[in-house]
């Protein structure tokens, strides 16, 4: 398993809407019981796609902004962002699998719906 790097709110826009490659951040609270358990899910995905995807964390309780702009109301919340913009939302605890196999449907070049991902 690959350790995930937790951003904040500074690093946010460098890290994730101007990345060149695709990001998968995952919106925790590391005091919550279903956070501590999706944790171990997103390193697995981590090291699954090391080279394709990147893959973040962003703790809500210490970047509330960035949690009310993504509308982050359930913890724990995936967001997977290509080219800056929202492709797809995954909320509560997600199997490996399906992330997995989510994520390589959107990078064979099926277009997702795409949601501004841009904080004004």
């Amino acid at each position: 398993m690959k350790p995930i790097t937790e951003i904040n709110t500074p690093e946010f826009e460098e890290e994730v809407l101007h990345s060149p490659h695709p990001v998968l951040v995952g919106f925790l609270r590391g005091w919550a019981q279903c956070c501590r358990r999706a944790e171990p899910v997103l390193e697995k995905v981590a090291g699954a796609c090391i080279g394709k995807v990147k893959v973040l964390k962003v703790d809500v309780d210490k970047n509330p902004g960035l949690a009310v702009w993504y509308g982050i109301q359930t913890v724990p919340t995936l967001i997977y962002f290509t080219d800056g913009n929202i492709a797809v939302k995954f909320q509560h605890i997600v199997r490996v699998k399906a992330i997995l196999a989510k994520l390589q449907s959107l990078t064979q070049g099926k277009t997702p719906t795409k949601d501004s991902g841009r904080p004004q």
